[in-house]
Order: C-alpha cells, then structure tokens, then sequence
C-alpha cells in the first residue's frame, strides 16, 4: 500500500472518529451544543451607540457590542453614570428595553431625562443587597427582552451578611466572592440573550505603593476577566463661561477590547444638564477630518461661516441641524473608513490601574 493511500486510510478513520464524538455529544446534550463555525457564519458585531462619536469610532465596531459586559470606571464626578445613561438613550431610540439597577439610590431621573433617556419605559430596580441586585440581573438577563442593564455601582453591591453584621466587622474578600459566583452564572446568559451588562465601577487608593499607580477598583479580580470592554474615564480640565464653570472635557481610554483593537480614546465636552456634546465632536472633528477650516478663533464650513471661537461654532451648529446632520455623516462615514487603523485615537498601552478586593 502507497504512503499517500495509507494517510488517507488514517484521515477517513480520524472523520469517523470525530463524527460518532460529535454525535455522542449530540445525543447527551442536544442539538447545537458542538457546531463546526462553517454552520453558522460569522456576522458583523451588533453594537449600541455612547452617545459619543469619538467614542465609537475608539472602540473600533460603533458602540458597545451586544452581548458582552462592560466595566466603565474612573474617580468621582468624572462621568460615569452619565456615559451609562446615554448607552441607555441610544438603546431605547433602536427600540430596546433597559434596566438600571441602582445600588447607590442616587439615580436623578431628571437628569436622566435630559439625556435623552424615557425615564418612564426604563425599569429601575433600588436593591437592599448585593445578591438581591445580582439575582434581578440574572432574572433579567435570562428573560431575553432587555437589551442594556446598568449596575451603579459595584461598590455599592454589599453582601447581606455586612449590611446584617456590625459596623466595623471584618469580611475579608466577601464582595469579590459575590462577584466571582455571580459573573461565572451571567457570562453565558448574556451571550445568548444578546443583552449589554455595563457595571460602574469606582477607584480606591492601595496604601503602601511606592512604585506604580496606587489606584485600584472594587470588588475583586474578576470582573476584569470576564468584561470584553473596560473604559477610563477622567475629568480632563474645566469648561467655563466667563467665571462659570459649565461641564468638563472628558477623555475615556479603552484599557481592554475584546473585540477591536484596545488602547485607543476618546476626548470629548460633558455639558451639566445637557450631557455628551456632540456639537463640540463635531467642530472637533471636522477640523480633524479637514471638513471644518479653522483660521485663528474663526471656523467655517465651505462658504459656511460658523462663527469665532469654538463656542460659537457649537451655538451655529445648534441653531442650523441640518448643517451639523451633514458634517456628522461626513464624519461617521470617514470613521468608518479608518475605524481599524492602529494610529487614530492611539493612547499609551500602560494601563495602570489594577483590580483587587479593597478592604
């Protein structure tokens, strides 16, 4: 017998072996529990908008996948809960169901509402403990009909047996444990219900580090394991009219991406009562993109004077949508082009902040 004939003699016999495995499996666990890919082609990722232009085009598919968890974190008061809330905004204007869990009772529906987000189609739940918020987590999940869920915050989620206890007892590593089990039961469920998991989380200074970054988020290691997306956020400097200081420009840092390449970010203006500026984007990128001519203080767009000064741009813009529809599409559609290049919105691959149980 031919060496080329006795290989094929092996390889046959291999096929064999593999089918009746893949059957077996079949029988014990039912259909569609082991697939080649080929069954079921891979399809473009779904995503849901920030609300952030730039923002989007740094995470590389449009958005925050479907699917997948998320972990937003940074220090106080530098954006968080308002980039959750527009996640949520933008799911609700597709037509999708959201739940924000409130473990820090301090969600402002107003504000909310100011976002843009239906304060009345958005299920809120106020838990008393951390396995009560998880356990609505996984009840929603598992139903299939929500599409975001935001936690606020994972600090927040206490374990009953501390809310029980004492002030001043010690239960050394309880959260990171509720954790751990919670996230080991929701990675799946997520998955298959195609449902966005966002968890806010906040930063803690580790005492004792001469060397590196002392700052570390709550709740353990494992989050950072089972979150596809995981995004810094930070208050970058003041904006201010006159002497009033008026919002913040935000800059976020996509430290881990599963799904696109990571270590991009984003800048953009949070306005108090108004949120994300896409105004400011848009005057900002369109000089990036060389739609937007910036002479001095002085922008203009074509024949289009937008006024003298970044502000009277925006207020241009604000006063003339159809204008700022246009060179919005414009943008999207550059982006789009260069979503995947390796140098737009590049950031340091240092990603400092480390994630341990903070006791």
């Amino acid at each position: 017998m031919s060496m080329s004939g006795s290989k094929k003699d092996v390889e046959s016999e291999k096929q064999k072996a593999l089918d009746a495995a893949i059957s077996q499996i079949e029988r014990a666990f039912g259909r569609g529990a082991i697939m080649k890919l080929k069954q079921h082609p891979a399809e473009k990722m779904d995503s849901v908008s920030t609300g952030s232009i730039a923002l989007d085009a740094a995470l590389g598919i449009g958005g925050l996948p479907k699917g997948r968890i998320v972990e937003i974190f940074g220090p106080e008061s530098s954006g968080k809960t308002t980039l959750a809330l527009h996640v949520i905004a933008e799911a609700q204007k597709q037509g999708g169901n959201c739940a924000f869990i409130d473990a820090e009772h301090a969600l402002d529906t107003v504000y909310a509402r100011k976002l843009g987000v239906n304060v009345g189609d958005l299920i809120v739940s106020q838990p008393d403990t951390g396995e009560q918020a998880l356990h609505i987590v996984e009840y929603l999940v598992c139903s299939g009909a929500i599409d975001v869920i935001v936690v606020d915050s994972v600090a927040a989620l206490t374990p009953r047996a501390e809310i029980e206890g004492d002030m001043g007892d010690q239960h050394m590593g309880l959260q990171a444990r509720l954790l751990s089990h919670a996230l080991r039961k929701l990675t799946s469920v997520v998955s298959k219900a195609n449902c966005i998991l966002v968890f806010i989380n906040q930063i803690r200074i580790k005492i004792g580090v001469i060397y590196g970054n002392p700052e570390v988020t709550t709740g353990g290691s494992a989050l950072k394991f089972y979150t596809s997306i995981r995004l810094d956020i930070r208050k970058v400097s003041a904006i201010k009219d006159k002497d009033n200081v008026i919002g913040n420009q935000t800059r976020v840092k996509v430290v881990k991406n599963k799904v696109a390449p990571p270590f991009k970010q984003a800048e953009f203006d949070i306005v108090y009562n108004e949120g994300i500026s896409k105004l400011g984007e848009i005057v900002d990128m369109g000089v990036k993109f060389g739609f937007v001519e910036k002479s001095g203080a002085h922008y203009s767009y074509g024949a289009v004077k937008l006024g003298q000064g970044r502000e009277n741009a925006k207020g241009y813009l604000k006063s003339n949508p159809d204008i700022a529809n246009e060179l919005e599409q414009k943008i999207r559609a550059c982006l789009a082009e260069s979503m995947h290049s390796s140098d737009l919105f590049a950031v340091d691959e240092r990603t400092d902040v480390l994630e341990e149980e903070v006791f």
